[in-house]
């Protein structure tokens, strides 16, 4: 399912709810769920015996409780699971401990590696979140447990909300801009500032001077690029490297990562023919989590 975007909200990313096909389940199965609240989206996975069953991304409204709830009821959209058929609920991200319905919380820093490897299994060791007001490098194991991390949260620049932004700006669906920054025929210098408030006014200024909206795109996701793989070499880049979040589909921003990182991207699964999309890794890892959680506390009880 898909909610249109408007010609006017050039901002807004599209919304999705998917069910995985072949699955099926019974009121015998342990049923997981995992919401993760973040600054610009909601995400939801509904788990079945640690598997995934279904998931939705939303908008964040106004209110974070209520945006986990739109989220969770989006997922549970015509699969017949029912909330109270759910054994645990983790919530993570950035309104974590505003939703009500959840057992517990989690940082979202756990949430995205332990989901990045449920995605891409163990082989994945470095992670680039993009989240919508902040980035995060994560370092984990071979099982998706955090070895090390560091985040930038100081601006939002290069996060969900910078891009918004531009899009914005730009009068360009948000969803286009990577592959439009890629439409020039050299590589232009990065912008010189990495603040929104400031790259925006740079950018006019570009504009001004007769450069096309594709290269103002081309230096701004580099500016961008540079300033997520110089976090990435702070915590250490160990192979194989994939990238969660709104971004991880911006080609422009992957591609300048790996240009500056000299290194390849694992790829992301094929999500509009029933892959799992990155944007969801935080929620799936959260729903990965209360399966184990739910498993400790039965055999405790026995």
């Amino acid at each position: 399912m898909t909610q249109q975007q408007t010609n006017e909200a050039f901002w807004r990313w599209q919304e999705y709810q998917r069910v995985m096909p072949n699955k099926s389940w019974t009121k015998n199965d342990i049923i997981t769920a995992g919401v993760d609240v973040g600054s610009v989206g909601s995400k939801a996975t509904v788990l079945v015996n640690g598997e995934i069953y279904s998931w939705s991304i939303t908008r964040t409204g106004s209110n974070s409780s209520d945006s986990a709830a739109k989220a969770l009821n989006w997922a549970l959209k015509d699969t017949g699971i029912q909330q109270s058929d759910l054994k645990y609920i983790i919530g993570t991200g950035y309104g974590r401990v505003n939703i009500s319905f959840a057992n517990k919380a989690l940082t979202e820093i756990a949430c995205h590696a332990k989901g990045a490897n449920y995605i891409w299994g163990s082989q994945v060791h470095t992670i680039l979140d993009v989240g919508g007001q902040d980035i995060k490098a994560i370092r984990c194991d071979d099982t998706g447990r955090v070895t090390s991390f560091l985040m930038n949260d100081k601006c939002a620049a290069g996060t969900g909300r910078g891009m918004e932004v531009f899009a914005d700006l730009l009068k360009i669906p948000i969803e286009k801009i990577g592959e439009m920054s890629l439409n020039i025929t050299e590589e232009p210098p990065s912008v010189s500032c990495t603040c929104v408030a400031f790259a925006k006014t740079e950018a006019m200024g570009l504009l001004r001077k007769g450069w096309s909206k594709e290269k103002v795109l081309a230096a701004y996701t580099k500016a961008m690029a540079i300033r997520m793989s110089n976090l990435i070499k702070r915590v250490g880049l160990e192979p194989a490297l994939v990238i969660t979040g709104g971004q991880s589909k911006n080609i422009g921003i992957v591609s300048r990562v790996e240009t500056a990182l000299e290194v390849k991207c694992l790829p992301i699964p094929n999500w509009r023919e029933n892959g799992i999309d990155p944007m969801i890794a935080g929620a799936l890892g959260a729903g990965i989590y209360a399966k184990a959680i739910y498993d400790k506390t039965q055999t405790t009880r026995d």
